[in-house]
């Protein structure tokens, strides 16, 4: 089965009202290329560096699509992000809030962010502590920065091999997600609830994800060099 033939079957099985980002860490252009061509709109990337040479090697199909920062967004590669992607998936403290906020300011670019969650509170993961207070403090926080939007929460959910170990921080994380909608604060527009991956997207999606970030299931397993 070919990548866009991947794409169309899982297309047609996941709800219409839930976002497909192709996840694209260590694809090559090509593979990226039929997936665009497949119908995909949104591509995730974790790397800067690695979206920059694919944005060079797609040309003007890069344009056509959005870009999602979806890996740990390092202060001295904010500029060259912002540059790059439409969406910045991964904020994951109040420092690095202000930071993006600053540099989009210089840039006279209002952004797109999420909050990224680290809803099983491991130590080797990013993400804000799932703690509702301390989410709604950060929000009341990034409500007066003037530059940034945010739009939703991301989360990845512990590595277990059954999905139905992640649910319950699905669950978890969607709880959080619901009472910041009933907040009514400037430049907070909660819409998009991203989690779920290849393993754990069809959990996500009952738990009521709207974005699923997928690589393998249309990749194939992952070749790294």
């Amino acid at each position: 089965m070919t990548i866009g033939e991947k794409y169309s079957k899982i297309r047609e099985d996941v709800p219409e009202h839930v976002t497909i980002v192709a996840a694209v860490k260590t694809r090559t252009a090509n593979e990226v290329a039929q997936v665009i061509d497949a119908g995909v709109t949104d591509i995730g990337e974790n790397y800067v560096q690695e979206a920059e040479t694919l944005h060079n090697e797609l040309g003007d199909a890069a344009k056509s699509i959005q870009w999602h920062m979806i890996g740990h967004l390092q202060t001295n590669k904010i500029n060259k992000a912002l540059e790059l992607f439409n969406v910045i998936q991964t904020i994951d403290s109040l420092k690095k809030a202000d930071a993006v906020n600053r540099r989009a300011a210089e840039r006279g670019k209002v952004v797109p962010v999420y909050i990224e969650v680290n809803i099983g509170s491991e130590l080797t993961k990013s993400g804000f502590s799932p703690e509702y207070v301390l989410i709604e403090d950060l929000i009341n926080e990034m409500a007066g920065m003037e530059f940034l939007r945010v739009k939703g929460l991301m989360t990845m959910g512990p590595v277990t091999g059954d999905p139905e170990e992640i649910r319950p921080y699905f669950r978890k994380t969607r709880q959080i997600f619901d009472r910041l909608c009933t907040l009514h604060l400037p430049h907070i527009d909660m819409k998009t609830l991203s989690m779920g991956m290849s393993h754990s997207y069809k959990v996500a999606i009952e738990e009521g994800s709207t974005m699923v970030r997928l690589g393998t299931v249309l990749f194939g397993t992952r070749i790294y060099q």
